[in-house]
């Protein structure tokens, strides 16, 4: 690295253990707390202060919104996380538009999340590109302008899981990140309480090659809505860890390095020929340098409590202890109600679509002391975090 680059990441990564040590205080007394009563002490102790520290342990995120219930990343799904008490906002996964704008979708490709293949008007625009290594079919954000994607409106992605959904497809447009900083504004003057969101940097590498750099136009709008100190209500995450060293010098705001697969390689790696895995990010060294520049880490579940061969839950790993001894809090991904999302031994019946005992599952996985959770079912979570802790 530079040395300007050099320099500035020491004089932020004192700052960043300080504030990593302060979260862990408010949340890693609680491993090895025996009672249920002492454990709901201790973890409301740190909500007076501002930052990360403010928010309850173990937080509870709405995954892309209450996408249990509603398409993922529209206003409609936001709302409704609001509405069921979710502590953070997953608003929203970050993709640019042709013309710069951030918008939000899960992928770039929108062809499962959006009506556009009702658009005679854009059915030039499917082609297939490579995306982060994959050969992807469909449609892409970037191919667009922001007029022409508010003409188009979002629908259910996994209908065959989630038929009720399918309901409100057509109902909302595509929201760009800019309304939802306003409507985070707005929300937190409706509901009188601070409301908190957790966007995420969608293929930075492949933006990057495109023109289209996500972490300059994430600051850039921070900026321009005074959310990027340190105690702002914005958590920025991407699987991809030199962006979030990127926005690291850009803003102030809580980092989060997400974590796929044990034997997966985040993308940025592989673009420059970095030979390490997520399993090398989760040594005590890999934690260690995540530390230097992150607070967090948002690991898959699996990472957490592996499965067994077949898909029942295994022994728990050392990666909580080994992330809060540097500092680290961690949000794992994904809690989901239905079936095929649970550990086999979580399941009732066999349908695609029908609810397990996903109150277990959360329970189970609220014991190995993770700081919160992202779960597309926020009331759910917000229950079993009752039941957990003796509430």
């Amino acid at each position: 690295m530079g040395g300007d680059q050099a320099d500035k990441k020491t004089s932020g990564t004192g700052r960043r253990a300080i504030l990593g040590a302060a979260v862990l205080g408010a949340s890693g007394a609680v491993l090895g707390l025996p009672g249920a009563a002492e454990a709901a002490g201790a973890r409301t102790a740190g909500h007076g202060g501002g930052g990360l520290k403010s928010l309850p342990v173990p937080t509870i995120i709405g995954h892309r919104g209450a996408s249990g219930y509603r398409p993922e990343h529209t206003f409609g799904s936001y709302d409704l996380a609001l509405d069921l008490g979710a502590d953070v906002v997953e608003a929203g996964d970050l993709v640019p538009t042709k013309d710069g704008h951030l918008v939000c979708r899960h992928e770039p490709e929108i062809g499962g999340t959006t009506d556009v293949a009702a658009h005679p008007e854009f059915a030039g625009r499917k082609t297939t590109k490579v995306v982060d290594g994959v050969p992807t079919t469909g449609w892409f954000t970037e191919d667009f302008t922001l007029a022409e994607l508010k003409t188009l409106r979002a629908v259910e992605r996994i209908p065959a899981n989630r038929p009720h959904n399918t309901l409100y497809d057509g109902r909302w447009e595509i929201p760009t990140f800019e309304e939802v900083l306003k409507w985070q504004d707005e929300q937190t003057r409706k509901r009188g309480r601070q409301v908190w969101i957790y966007p995420e940097t969608k293929h930075p590498t492949y933006f990057r090659k495109l023109g289209l750099g996500l972490e300059e136009r994430v600051a850039k709008l921070l900026r321009r809505y005074g959310k990027d100190g340190r105690n702002s209500p914005v958590i920025l995450q991407s699987f991809e860890p030199t962006s979030i060293q990127k926005l690291n010098q850009l803003v102030d705001n809580p980092l989060v390095v997400l974590l796929s697969t044990a034997d997966s390689r985040p993308y940025d790696f592989v673009e420059a020929g970095d030979q390490r895995t997520v399993a090398d990010l989760i040594t005590p060294k890999g934690l260690r340098e995540i530390a230097g520049y992150a607070q967090g880490i948002g690991p898959t579940l699996d990472l957490v409590i592996p499965k067994n061969a077949d898909g029942t839950l295994g022994k728990p790993t050392t990666l909580v202890s080994d992330a809060h001894k540097v500092g680290l809090v961690l949000h794992p991904y994904t809690m989901r109600n239905e079936n095929p999302f649970l550990p086999a031994e979580y399941r009732k019946g066999s349908a695609a679509d029908g609810y397990g005992d996903s109150f277990g599952a959360f329970r189970t996985y609220f014991a190995t002391g993770i700081d919160g959770v992202f779960t597309d079912n926020a009331d759910t979570g917000l229950l079993a975090r009752a039941d957990f802790l003796g509430g």
